[in-house]
């Protein structure tokens, strides 16, 4: 089928990838820009995204034993200030309350970029016996750090998130929650998302501030940049010390808790732009789409059309979301009102398909169409949607494993991302010093030390010496 570009208003990402990423956002109508200084208005469209991606986390955070809470969103400077480089990690991103109404407060309040210290101060008032552990909390709320650079959905003031906070007997337990979550996150991102990430530890350098370990999911862009999708922090018991969050075992003796915190935000919605989208607009994987099919009956006017379509709404409705638009606009006009909002399937049906017994089904993803009868409808479009969610995947990890590239020397990793951006293998020796000279010469960052090793070589990328650690790098949102 002719592959021509239906949506004509929308920058090609050839020509410039920054640009096509906003004009996606703001013409599928997801995000707006509001009177302060990056911070986005999440439209109808766009907070549907969000709302199911919450709805699937939430069921699977409540199947392993996790429940929602709701902290404060103001933290007093001295509570966060417990806990020394939590408070450093984060000082440069900090909003600060000082004034309620007219009087000027006598303690600046913090509006909260993340609630380690909220959560740490309420574990310390009702933790007390072995027998009130573990604690499985979580909070879905928007959070605030003050970034230099924004972007929609990327990076911006405000944001919505979920964070996880977790308080264990034992720092085996608190590192099984920590791993056990992050493989949440993966499975998420696959099976929800049909979005591919790669799975590892952070080095010292990038790790959470305040953090015993950090871990994450880093996915691949269009433009072959990474983008941290999600984290997994294990915080030994350094917060509980900080804290004094203590507990009586069974042998009556005073311990600390073992602590862990996770997160994952709306850059989730950025990511699935620029894994999936494509120069007509928006593509999104049937799971997360809010309108998985679109009806357009075609010559309305003509009698039964209407009739027909309602009838099809109807029995669909009942297994997907779906919408059918009785609007006098063309044709042609829908059509790419629906392929830029990336609807992943496009039903039409017309006085002739009536006669025939038949619609037509149009694939977002490939624009492929088919003529199916009636009868034959449900079992159709739930082939055609399933075999679209993981059509995604794979060719979104296709695109991944064509980018991702080998180095065993500083020239050949700076030639290599100076000819193409993707990730990097590389080993590394450990050395702070050798991680901060590649980011500076070469501009890239560790992405992450993936659980699945490779030996690439016995020496670092960097200085020569002997490696073992065998770590993505590339260039990062």
């Amino acid at each position: 089928m002719s592959k021509e570009k239906l949506v004509t208003e929308i920058t090609s990402m050839e020509q410039d990838f920054a640009q096509w990423y906003t004009d996606i956002v703001k013409k599928a109508e997801l995000v707006d820009y509001s009177s302060v200084r990056g911070c986005m208005i999440l439209k109808p469209y766009g907070y549907a995204i969000w709302e199911l991606i919450q709805k699937e986390l939430d069921a699977r955070f409540k199947k392993t034993g996790h429940e929602n809470v709701s902290m404060p969103m103001f933290i007093p400077e001295s509570l966060l200030q417990k806990e020394k480089d939590h408070i450093a990690g984060f000082a440069p991103e900090v909003a600060w309350v000082t004034h309620g109404g007219e009087e000027k407060l006598t303690e600046r309040l913090c509006v909260r970029p993340t609630s380690e210290t909220l959560f740490c101060e309420h574990y310390a008032n009702i933790i007390e016996s072995y027998r009130d552990l573990p604690k499985l909390y979580n909070q879905w709320c928007s959070v605030v750090r003050w970034e230099k650079t924004t972007r929609p959905f990327l990076r911006s003031l405000e944001f919505l998130w979920q964070e996880g906070h977790t308080a264990h007997a034992t720092a085996e337990e608190a590192q099984e929650e920590t791993i056990n979550m992050l493989n949440l996150y993966e499975d998420f991102c696959k099976e929800f998302l049909a979005m591919p990430v790669i799975k590892g530890q952070k080095t010292d350098k990038e790790k959470f501030a305040g953090a015993k370990e950090t871990y994450t999911i880093e996915a691949l862009m269009h433009d072959g940049k990474a983008l941290q999708s999600g984290t997994s922090h294990n915080f030994g018991d350094g917060f509980a010390k900080a804290f004094g969050i203590q507990y009586t075992d069974k042998e009556n003796k005073l311990q600390y808790v073992h602590q862990t915190s996770w997160g994952l935000s709306t850059r989730l919605i950025g990511g699935l732009i620029m894994v999936h989208s494509d120069n007509n607009g928006l593509v999104l994987p049937p799971k997360v789409a809010p309108i998985q099919i679109v009806i357009l009956p075609i010559n309305m006017k003509k009698e039964g059309v209407l009739e027909k379509a309602q009838e099809l709404m109807e029995n669909l409705s009942k297994e997907y979301r779906v919408k059918i638009d009785k609007s006098d606009k063309s044709a042609g006009w829908k059509y790419s009102e629906y392929e830029m909002k990336g609807v992943p399937l496009r039903l039409e049906v017309g006085p002739r398909d009536i006669e025939n017994g038949q619609c037509v089904l149009v694939r977002r993803d490939s624009r492929e169409k088919v003529f199916v009868k009636f009868e034959e409808l449900e079992d159709t479009i739930k082939s055609i949607l399933d075999n679209m969610q993981k059509d995604l995947y794979e060719k979104a990890k296709n695109h991944r494993d064509e980018n991702t590239f080998s180095a065993t020397s500083l020239e050949e990793f700076k030639q290599k991302l100076e000819e193409k951006q993707g990730f990097i293998k590389a080993m590394w020796c450990g050395d702070l010093a050798c991680e901060e000279k590649i980011k500076e010469e070469v501009g890239a960052t560790s992405r992450c030390i993936p659980f699945e090793q490779e030996k690439i070589s016995d020496v670092c990328v960097c200085c020569g010496k002997p490696a073992s650690k065998m770590v993505y790098w590339g260039k990062s949102y």
